[in-house]
């Protein structure tokens, strides 16, 4: 029996032809983007019914981060950046990884032992699992990227790095915290 040979869809492809990672990869980047676009703002200026800094600082504050306000300035930035910088497809892997580094200290902050349910963290799980394939794939075709000779044929190895620096941040403010 011989072995049957599928197309390879490929992100990188250089034909004019649409692949699905073309079509999947930005509506994942897209509404990824929004949500982190959404929580960002709430915090940094009380868009969508958030708390703003002053609230959001004295939630860091009780969870044991210290300069609350600075820790939430510096969330709602990296929320609302990252979420941008998602939807265009701009410094994806960077983009990415600063999502999931933010929901490295999100899970960390809630975990109570549950994982589904109000107390659950399945919420940002999903999403750091969505920001950790988007760093890893790239962001498809349709992205800002494609005019940055750097990142225009997306590697492996950049979205490796980009996980390994938030890592390493989310541990650094994770060790910060009381």
């Amino acid at each position: 029996m011989t072995a049957t040979r599928y197309p390879s869809y490929s992100p990188r492809t250089t034909t004019a032809d649409t692949t699905p990672f073309d079509v999947g990869l930005p509506v994942l980047r897209i509404v990824l983007g929004a949500i982190m676009v959404v929580h960002g703002t709430q915090k940094l200026f009380r868009w969508f019914d958030g708390p703003g800094l002053k609230g959001t600082g004295m939630f860091f504050s009780k969870a044991g981060y210290p300069a609350g306000e600075t820790m939430a300035a510096i969330a709602g930035l990296t929320e609302t950046l990252g979420g941008l910088g998602l939807i265009v497809g701009l410094l994806t892997p960077l983009a990415a990884a600063a999502v999931f580094g933010i929901m490295i200290n999100a899970i960390a902050v809630k975990w109570t032992g549950a994982v589904l349910g109000m107390q659950g963290v399945e919420f940002e799980a999903l999403i750091a699992a969505a920001a950790a394939t988007l760093a890893l794939t790239g962001p498809g075709r349709f992205a800002l990227d494609r005019f940055l000779p750097v990142l225009r044929h997306h590697r492996l190895s950049h979205g490796v790095l980009a996980l390994l620096l938030a890592g390493v941040l989310a541990a650094v403010v994770l060790v910060l915290k009381d």
